[in-house]
Order: C-alpha cells, then sequence, then structure tokens
C-alpha cells in the first residue's frame, strides 16, 4: 500500500446510503418523570429518553446536538449470527456494516470537538468495526482497543477456547482536542504510602534509583550515610545526575534504610502524588462488573420479570462508571443510541451527567421508564448507587419520533399525512428546509429562523397577489422570508420574498414513510428496491393546488 493512502472497508453495497427524513420529536408528558423536588443544585431535569428507530432518532437530534454532545456509548448489536438465520454471512454481514456506518456518520456529526465515542463488541465484528471507524473517524483519532474481562469463569462445554472478553473501542472526534481523565486512585494504592522516619511532608513511598536505560551522566559512585559505597549494579545506571542527586539528599528525599546502610532510593511523598491514576487499556471483572452482575442488577430493579425476560447482555453499570470517569465530567453530555435496559441513563443520572437515550424495544417502557423512575426516586440501591452516593433526583422527559411528515393516499399519491396539525407541519419543514424552529408570538409569518435575518413561513392556504404583497411589505427590505404554502398567486416579483408549493417543494428530499431502519437483520428485505423519487400525479396533483395536503380528495 501506497504511503499515506487511505485504507477503506468495502462491502456489497457500501454506495447505497439512506436519504434520512429529519423527523420532529414529540413529547409525552404522561410518560416523562421528575423529582417533586431539588435533592441537590446540580440535578438535571431536562434529560430526553426517545422511543423510536435509533437511524431516524439521531438524524432528528442533528438539528439541535451537532457538535454538542461530550460523550457516546453505544452497545449495538454484535451480528453473531443467532438471530439471522434468514440470510448467509455475506448479506448479514454487508447489511450490519452499512448500518452501522449510517449510525456513525450521524453520531459524528454529533459529537463536540473534544468528545469521544466507546463501542462495546466481540470478536465478530470488532476487527471489521475498527476499520470501519478508521474510515469514518479517521485513523489518527483511534484512542484506545479496550479488553474488558465479561466473565471470570472458564466454560469447559466451548468448542475450541473459552470467551471471556469483549472490546471497547475507542475513538476522538478530533485527537487534539480529547483529553482524558485520570481514574480516582484505590485506598489500596494510598495505604502503600507509610512515614518510617517521621517526615513532616507526610507519609512517601520510594522508587528505584537505578534503571538500564543507558544516561551518560549515570555511573558516579554513592556513599551512604554509614560508609557503604554503592556504584549502579552491572547493566544499570543512576536514574539522575551526582548534583541532582545531592540536591534530593539534601532535601531528605533520599532513603538509605533504617540503619542508613541499604541502596538508596528516592522518595515519592503522597501529597506530592498524581491525584488519578492514568486509564490502562485491560479492565478485569473486579473493578468493572460482568454480564452476569448487570443480570442481577437488573433483576433486581423488576422483582416479577421473568428470567427470559432479562437481557441477554446487559452491561455491568461499573463499566459505564469507567467510561463515564473517563471521558466526560459532572454536566456533560451522554448519548446511547442502543438503550437496551437503560443502563447508560441511569448512570449518567447517578453521575451528574445530563443524558439521551434512544430505544425502538417496548421494553423501553417496561423497563427503562420503572428503572428510571426508581433512579430518580432514590429507590435504586443496587449498581453504583452506593459508591457515588446517590440520593435521587432530576428527572426526564419522554418523546416519541413523529410519523412521516408525507403518507401516500389512497391513489398511491404523496400528501401531507393527515396526523400533522399546523404546528407539526410547521416545525417538520423548518427541519427540512434546515431552519430552526422558533415561532414568534407576534408576528404570525414568524415560524422559524435560519439567521438573524432570514425567516421561514408555513401553511397550507393558497396565497393571493395581495397577500403576498402585505406579508413583503411586513417582512421589509432588510429581512428575506422562504414562504411555503399549497398555492400562490403573484403578478409581481418579490425580491424579499422565495415562494415555494408544498407539498411539491420536499418531495425528493428524504425517504419518506421508512419507519424501520433496523439492525435486526432479519427483519430487511434482501435487496431493497432502487430509490425513486415521488412526485405528485393525478388527482393528489389536482388536490395540492385545491390545498388537500393532509386528506384524500375524490
Amino acid at each position: 500500500m501506497k504511503k499515506n493512502q487511505k485504507l477503506e472497508l468495502t462491502w456489497i453495497g457500501k454506495e447505497s446510503r439512506p436519504k434520512l427524513e429529519p423527523r420532529i420529536l414529540l413529547e409525552d408528558p404522561a410518560r416523562s418523570y421528575h423529582a417533586a423536588h431539588k435533592v441537590t443544585g446540580a440535578d438535571h431535569f431536562d434529560n430526553r429518553l426517545i422511543f423510536g428507530d435509533n437511524l431516524l432518532a439521531l438524524k432528528a437530534l442533528e438539528q439541535e446536538f451537532a457538535g454538542k454532545v461530550k460523550c457516546v456509548f453505544i452497545d449495538p448489536p454484535y451480528n453473531t449470527g443467532s438471530a439471522f438465520t434468514h440470510y448467509d454471512d455475506g448479506v448479514e454481514h454487508s447489511i450490519w456494516l452499512g448500518l452501522m456506518r449510517d449510525r456513525l456518520e450521524l453520531i459524528r456529526r454529533l459529537l463536540a470537538d473534544d468528545g469521544s465515542l466507546w463501542i462495546t463488541i466481540d470478536d465478530n465484528e470488532a476487527h471489521y468495526l475498527k476499520v470501519l471507524c478508521d474510515e469514518v473517524f479517521g485513523r489518527a483519532n483511534f484512542i484506545a482497543s479496550v479488553i474488558w474481562q465479561k466473565l471470570f469463569t472458564v466454560k469447559n462445554s466451548a468448542r475450541f477456547m473459552s470467551d471471556m472478553h469483549e472490546y471497547v473501542l475507542v475513538y476522538s472526534k478530533s485527537v487534539d482536542q480529547w483529553e482524558r481523565n485520570l481514574l480516582p486512585r484505590s485506598a489500596e494504592l494510598d495505604d502503600s504510602y507509610s512515614n518510617a522516619d517521621n517526615d513532616p511532608r507526610g507519609a512517601w513511598t520510594t522508587n528505584a534509583i537505578q534503571a538500564r536505560n543507558f544516561y551518560s551522566q549515570g555511573s558516579y559512585e554513592i556513599t551512604s550515610p554509614a560508609g557503604r559505597i554503592f556504584t549502579p549494579p552491572q547493566g544499570t545506571y543512576w536514574r539522575v545526575s551526582r548534583q541532582t542527586f545531592d540536591e534530593l539528599n539534601q532535601d531528605g528525599r533520599v532513603w538509605w534504610g533504617r540503619d542508613g546502610t541499604a541502596i538508596p532510593r528516592i522518595k515519592k511523598f503522597l501529597s506530592e502524588a498524581k491525584q488519578g491514576v492514568v486509564p490502562a487499556t485491560l479492565w478485569f471483572h473486579e473493578d468493572v462488573g460482568t454480564n452476569a452482575q448487570a443480570k442481577v442488577e437488573v433483576r433486581s430493579l423488576f422483582a416479577s420479570v421473568d428470567e427470559a425476560d432479562v437481557f441477554m447482555t446487559p452491561k455491568p453499570e461499573k463499566l459505564i462508571k469507567r467510561i463515564l470517569e473517563i471521558a466526560t465530567n459532572p454536566g456533560d453530555l451522554v448519548l446511547d443510541s442502543f438503550a437496551g435496559s437503560g443502563t447508560t441513563g441511569a448512570v449518567a443520572h447517578k453521575m451528574g451527567r445530563r443524558w439521551i437515550m434512544v430505544e425502538l424495544g417496548e421494553h423501553c417502557h417496561t423497563h427503562i421508564i420503572p428503572r428510571l423512575q426508581k433512579v430518580i426516586d432514590g429507590q435504586d440501591a443496587g449498581g453504583i448507587t452506593e459508591a457515588v452516593n446517590w440520593q435521587g433526583g432530576g428527572g426526564f422527559r419522554y418523546y416519541r419520533l413523529a410519523p412521516s411528515l408525507m403518507a401516500k393516499d389512497k391513489w398511491g399519491n404523496w400528501v401531507i399525512n393527515r396526523e400533522y396539525n399546523a404546528a407539526m407541519l410547521a416545525e417538520a419543514l423548518c427541519k427540512v428546509e434546515g431552519f430552526t424552529y422558533a415561532p414568534s408570538d407576534t408576528l404570525y409569518w414568524q415560524h422559524g429562523r435560519s439567521t438573524e435575518r432570514d425567516y421561514i413561513y408555513v401553511t397550507t392556504a393558497s396565497l393571493s397577489h395581495e397577500q403576498l404583497q402585505q406579508l413583503s411589505d411586513e417582512v421589509g427590505s432588510e429581512r428575506s422570508l422562504l414562504v411555503l404554502c399549497t398555492s400562490f398567486r403573484s403578478r409581481d416579483d418579490h425580491p424579499n420574498l422565495t415562494v415555494k408549493k408544498i407539498p411539491r417543494q420536499v418531495l425528493a428530499r428524504c425517504e419518506w414513510g421508512h419507519d424501520d431502519y433496523s439492525l435486526q437483520v432479519e427483519n430487511l428485505p434482501m435487496a431493497a428496491p432502487a430509490p425513486t423519487t415521488p412526485t405528485p400525479s393525478g388527482k393528489a396533483a389536482q388536490s395540492a393546488k385545491q390545498g388537500g395536503l393532509f386528506e384524500d380528495k375524490p
């Protein structure tokens, strides 16, 4: 391979990319949940739980949260083959890669410049996923491949080798801007310090003064207080120069043993030690938990849940805690678009992080919401609760993805979905056109803006020449307005107005009416038909001219 040549992964259908519809999110206050009062001043109440296809949800979040997410953790389906009996391995593998690629590209856009992505994966797809992430994030932004010991007992039933680990792939949005946190120092580490000579500077430990690395000034003789003479052991050198050693000795930072005859060692004081531990890439089960412990955590929250209902491979709270300790600080925004049993949100909540989770399965309602309610009420005693002294508080808002903006009428023609009211239509078209939805309380024609002088107005009415002239006069020469309406008539050109018809204006923008971009491969067609651009025709075109956007017209 040529120097600096970009390595790319290829698969069947790689060139096919979905034209995702930027859906709006609809809050359901009945499913949102908040503590009755603040427990601390750092409580977060605006967390989000989103019910819907996670690829569409990521697209729905893009406009508001692009560049704002500090940490993304995902635990995607591992494509092990057990769920994909209807497909041969080549098709299955290609579909999985394509669907992961589409999600990774959106995740990268959502990440802050100093943000990072953490993905749990096993050997089945880990190495393909690594190359895919290199392509999406850039190989230079790869941080580490962490090994997590998910089991600590050997399975004698294993055919070849007992699988005891998974990976956590770590990528930064920009390696030049990402900074990892140190992990908290353990009590055991601090206990290794003592104060044998009652040094007023407090507890200390020692480091060897010799090393095998060659140092040109490290071959001198040292005389101990008891008169013993030391030279570096054969094949080693003193780590410091004679001048530096004498300065350390004068400052009481050299330990000669209790009787002054031991080979010198350099004292390292606890008060001067780094207040944390550099994260390593090998995470043992006693530090971050196992799948079995995670099942116990989930089962303890739902006493009535049958064994079959417990998630097969949930992630332990200690694993997510380790990731958030390294990648985030209190108040940072965490995203998990494969929420599963809701562990990421529960841990982020307890650690004072803001969070967004996405889940399509019905367990969003049967598991995640009840779990989060217990966390908020301070009734979740398991997981990391004791370690972080969680007392409850905060809350979340529940959203569902809106249905597709466009639907087919009984003749097969595209019309505006009749489930949309005027406010939903305005918000949806703002997203499609790239405007921020911000309706004015005083100006009926200000539904959103793209800049301080550029606005959008959405109406299902048919606008006359007089109405457009009035709009133009109100907008004025210093502002511009995009007008989306059913139809219009105008004898004059209005320089400050751009007038477009709906739904014609948006028909070619997206894949309308597509609700499932699932990673459950058995639910997908073997080969997707070539995308076509829907256009109004026949009676649908006639009804559009007449303003019939929400319902069929005979």
